[in-house]
């Protein structure tokens, strides 16, 4: 039974924490190959102006070329939003049945869990591989009891802390402030090219 993760996120753009963590976690939690899905409009980041989808797609693929344990999915591409973890993972199980799934997030994302969308139906279809932040606080009684059985759903791994953010990496361009190496070479082009993080939204 293969191993893969689902790696979600806007990746606006995806920079080099971004690999650290889906590379660290291949280690770590023995997967096969993490699926960078690209969620058009997460949830969460509802009135958000975010990058059009078709450059967001072309960076992440420019940030995972050369990894062949690293694959571009399509999934939250090819259905109407929202797109919610649960059922993203949902269509994965259906299309590669007899795979073992864990869903990335980072300790931020494991505090906040009960507040997504149908989390108890997300934990009893995957795992949750939980990259550890330094700093985040999280109560596991009150997660516990908020989402029985979590416990059993958890599979944590350290990486290396990089202080890099999307967000931060958007603001510096703005600012026409270097943004070279916070992000792998071909997304810098991307953004060179396209000028997107150029004027503010």
């Amino acid at each position: 039974m293969a191993r893969l993760a689902v790696f979600g996120g806007s990746f606006d753009p995806p920079h080099l924490g971004h690999l650290i963590l889906a590379e660290e976690a291949l280690a770590a939690l023995d997967l096969e190959q993490v699926l960078w899905v690209l969620t058009p409009q997460p949830p969460h980041k509802r009135g958000q102006s975010l990058s059009p989808v078709p450059i967001r797609l072309q960076m992440v693929a420019q940030a995972i070329q050369g990894n062949s344990r690293f694959v571009l999915s399509r999934v939250d591409l090819e259905r109407p939003g929202p797109q919610y973890a649960v059922d993203t993972v949902d269509i994965l199980r259906s299309e590669s049945p007899g795979h073992e799934w864990t869903f990335l997030i980072g300790e931020d994302s494991l505090r906040d869990l009960p507040t997504w969308s149908r989390s108890r139906e997300l934990i009893e279809k995957c795992t949750l591989g939980v990259m550890r932040r330094p700093g985040i606080r999280w109560d596991e009684k009150s997660l516990e009891r908020d989402l029985p059985g979590i416990g059993q759903r958890l599979r944590f791994f350290p990486a290396p802390f990089v202080d890099i953010s999307s967000t931060q990496i958007r603001q510096r361009a703005r600012e026409g402030r270097p943004i070279r190496y916070l992000v792998p070479h071909g997304v810098w082009e991307v953004i060179e090219q396209s000028g997107i993080y150029r004027h503010p939204a």
